[in-house]
């Protein structure tokens, strides 16, 4: 599934709750309704990130999906 976005955090390298703090940060810099695409490797962050980011208000459009073999995407619209 491909989805335009209008920013992008790599958090590779990044574990929890860092990922989630990395990713909150970005976020709040971001204007309404505007994407986040997020790339992590650490699989714990591929449920706790989007969890977190819902439990905020924002919306997930794409749920985590593998893009390699050791990386994750989903993408984050702001709520």
């Amino acid at each position: 599934m491909s989805v335009e976005t209008d920013h992008e955090i790599d958090i590779r390298g990044e574990v929890c709750p860092y990922t989630f703090i990395k990713s909150k940060l970005k976020i709040e810099t971001m204007g309404l309704s505007e994407t986040l695409r997020v790339v992590t490797d650490h699989e714990p962050a591929t449920k706790n990130v989007p969890r977190s980011m819902e439990g905020e208000g924002h919306e997930i459009l794409v749920w985590p999906h593998k893009i390699s073999d050791s990386d994750w995407e989903f993408i984050i619209k702001k709520g």
